[in-house]
C-alpha cells in the first residue's frame, strides 16, 4: 500500500517560495503542497495559480498550521520571522525546512534547535550550494587531503544590487533583515567554508556601506579567519557588477577552487616558483574521477529533507549546522562593531548572542527614507549567479 504523500505548507510567497514550490513539484509521488501562507494573501493566491497548485491560502501562518494535512513547513519569510514560525511549526508537530539565514541571532537559533529536539521533528536549514557538483567534488578533495593541508583560503562573495533593492520595508534594517551582504548573501559562502574547512578560532573583520543609502546595514565586508596552521579571508559586497563567486584553497601541493581551476607550483633552487604540470594534472584527474550529482540545488536538498523524514537517509544539513553559520556571521559583526578580534565560540551571555542584540549594538550607516511593503517581481531572482554552477 502506497504511503499518503507528505503535506507541505510554504510560509511566505515571495521569490524564493517559487523556487521551493518548483522543487517540491519534482517529487509529487512523495509530497503535495497543501497550503501557502503570506501576510499578503493575494501573493499566496498568485503563487498557487502560477504553479497550478491545489493548495489552500492563508494570511496567518498560525491558521495554516492548524491543518491536519500539513506535515512539513518550508519557511520562506524575512529572517526576523524564521525563529518564531519554526518554533511554532515544530511545536505543532511539523517538520521544518528553513531558508537562509537560519535566524537573526544565536539565541533564536538555539530556540529552534531546542524545539526540534523536544518535538523529535526534523529541522533543516537551506544551504543549497552544498548540493552542487563542483562544491561536492572540491569538498571531497579537501576532506581526503588530495592536495595536502590547506594553508590559505580566499572566499569571494561578490554580488550587485541596485539601490532600489532596499526599498522593501524590512530590507536594510538590523531589526528585520538582521544584516546586509554578510548575513543575507555571503551566508552561502560562509556555510561552504565551514563545510570545507571547519570552524575557525579567531575572527577579525571590518564592514561599511558606500553604495546603498537606504540601508542601515553593510554593503561590503572583509574578514580574516584564523585556524590552527591556516588562514582564510572573506570578501563580500553588493557592489560588483559581474557578481564573481569564488572559493580558492591554496594547499601544500596545489590550488583547488570553485570554479574549478587547478594549478600547482614547485620551488626552484632559489625558491622562486616553477609550474608543476604533473601535480596539476593529478589534481584534475582526481577531480574529474569524482561522480556528478544527478540532482542539484534546492531540489537535491528537498529530496534529502523528504528522505530523512521518511527514515531513508541521514539529514545532511541540520539546525546545528545552520547555527554554526550564524555564529561565524555574528562574530564578523561583533569584530567589526568592537574593532577587535573575536574568539569562538560565543558565549550565551555575550550581548551579540541575544535576540535584538545586533539591532541595539550595530552602527547605522544610513537611515531608511524609502519604504514599500510589497515589491512585485517581474523576473525570476538570481541565486548569486549559482555558486558552484
Amino acid at each position: 500500500m502506497n504511503k499518503k504523500p507528505m503535506g507541505v505548507m510554504i510560509a511566505g510567497a515571495g521569490a524564493i517560495a517559487a523556487v521551493h514550490a518548483d522543487a517540491y513539484l519534482q517529487f509529487e509521488d512523495r509530497c503535495s503542497i497543501v497550503a501557502v501562507c503570506d501576510v499578503f494573501e493575494d501573493k499566496a493566491k498568485e503563487l498557487v495559480a502560477a504553479k497550478g497548485l491545489k493548495a489552500k491560502t492563508f494570511s496567518d501562518y498560525r491558521e495554516a498550521l492548524k491543518l491536519p494535512e500539513v506535515d512539513a513547513v518550508s519557511i520562506c519569510l524575512p529572517p526576523s520571522l524564521h525563529a518564531e514560525v519554526a518554533v511554532a511549526a515544530l511545536s505543532s508537530g511539523k517538520h521544518v525546512l528553513c531558508e537562509k539565514p537560519m535566524a537573526g541571532s544565536l539565541e533564536e537559533c538555539d530556540a529552534m534547535v531546542k524545539a526540534a529536539d523536544i518535538s523529535g521533528k526534523t529541522l533543516s536549514v537551506v544551504a543549497q550550494n552544498r548540493f552542487k557538483t563542483p562544491n561536492q567534488k572540491v569538498q571531497r578533495l579537501l576532506r581526503d587531503k588530495t592536495a595536502g593541508e590547506v594553508l590559505l583560503a580566499v572566499v569571494n562573495s561578490l554580488r550587485w544590487r541596485g539601490e532600489n533593492y532596499y526599498d522593501l520595508s524590512w530590507r536594510g534594517t538590523w531589526e528585520k533583515e538582521g544584516g546586509g551582504c554578510v548575513l543575507n548573501h555571503a551566508v552561502h559562502h560562509i556555510d561552504l567554508l565551514l563545510w570545507m574547512m571547519g570552524k575557525p578560532v579567531r575572527v577579525e573583520a571590518a564592514i561599511g556601506n558606500v553604495g546603498h543609502d537606504n540601508s542601515q546595514c553593510e554593503d561590503f565586508a572583509a574578514a580574516v579567519f584564523s585556524y590552527p596552521g591556516a588562514v582564510a579571508q572573506l570578501n563580500a559586497n553588493l557592489l560588483t557588477h559581474d557578481e564573481e563567486q569564488e572559493l580558492v584553497f591554496q594547499c601544500k601541493k596545489a590550488r583547488l577552487s570553485v570554479p574549478w581551476k587547478p594549478f600547482a607550483s614547485k620551488a626552484l633552487e632559489n625558491g622562486f616558483p616553477k609550474i608543476d604540470d604533473e601535480t596539476r594534472i593529478a589534481m584534475d584527474e582526481a577531480y574529474q574521477a569524482l561522480p556528478s550529482l544527478k540532482t542539484e540545488g534546492h531540489p537535491a536538498q528537498i529530496a534529502n529533507f523528504l528522505a530523512a523524514i521518511a527514515g531513508e537517509e541521514n539529514l545532511l544539513i541540520d539546525g546545528r549546522q545552520g547555527r554554526d553559520t550564524i555564529e561565524l556571521i555574528t562574530a564578523i559583526y561583533k569584530s567589526a562593531c568592537t574593532k577587535s578580534a573575536v574568539t569562538l565560540p560565543l558565549a550565551s551571555d555575550d550581548p551579540f548572542y541575544k535576540k535584538g542584540g545586533l539591532a541595539k549594538l550595530m552602527p547605522h550607516f544610513h537611515e531608511k527614507t524609502r519604504s514599500v511593503d510589497n515589491l512585485k517581481m517581474s523576473e525570476p531572482i538570481s541565486l548569486g549567479r549559482d555558486v558552484g554552477k
